[in-house]
């Protein structure tokens, strides 16, 4: 399973940890590489790529390797954004929506309660539907905006797949991490690679998400 690294990233270590720790192999990714080395899936991962410049992953969304995952993606190849890495996501046309600003401007680092919206994705069958998960939060701009006609869209294909159980940053009709049309390209603000095991995170409900992805890859192996 590859993970990203850009000028900026935080979270490749802690990612690349969950995937190990679920059993799988991670591999790096460099950002000025169009080469995915071929993996069967892609984390971007959390942090300030770029410095968060110009705007939150717009600069990332050029990067060489992005041209591989966007392409890899349209395949079929399961792709997790975290944080940052759903904001680059977004930018790169992946998913729908945009990334802004939290309501009343402040960074917000604290652990979250989630819904499990949707079981269906890639990243997600290892959860039951309407299951609560703890997991760490941590972002400026993680208010989660797109016009009424997609949200209803997404609502209406079953496409949001986390929600917040008390919203902590204005994000539309609580949601806190949605899909692509095919289930197979997930993106999220609040970090399951930090609550893999109780000891140091809050939980090890994130745990759930890396078991999914591994689920998916072998099923279609």
């Amino acid at each position: 399973m590859g993970v990203i690294t850009f000028p900026g990233t935080l979270d490749d270590v802690d990612a690349a940890r969950a995937v190990r720790f679920a059993g799988g192999e991670p591999v790096g990714l460099w950002h000025a590489d169009a080469d995915l080395k071929q993996v069967d899936a892609v984390i971007v991962p959390g942090g300030f790529s770029y410095g968060d410049y110009l705007r939150a992953g717009a600069i990332a969304k050029f990067a060489p390797v992005m041209g591989e995952v966007v392409r890899a993606a349209e395949r079929g190849m399961p792709v997790l954004g975290i944080c940052n890495g759903f904001q680059v996501l977004c930018e790169a046309g992946l998913l729908p929506g945009a990334l802004t600003r939290n309501i009343g401007l402040h960074f917000i680092c604290r652990d979250v309660w989630l819904e499990v919206a949707s079981n269906t994705t890639a990243w997600t069958t290892r959860y039951d539907a309407g299951a609560d998960i703890l997991v760490p939060l941590k972002s400026g701009e993680g208010r989660y905006v797109a016009p009424e006609r997609v949200l209803d869209e997404l609502e209406g294909e079953g496409r949001v797949v986390f929600r917040y159980r008390e919203n902590p940053n204005g994000s539309l009709r609580d949601i806190a991490g949605i899909a692509s049309a095919n289930g197979r390209v997930v993106g999220l603000m609040p970090h399951p690679e930090h609550a893999i095991d109780a000891l140091t995170g809050p939980s090890d409900d994130g745990l759930g998400m890396f078991y999914s992805a591994l689920d998916a890859v072998l099923a279609a192996a």
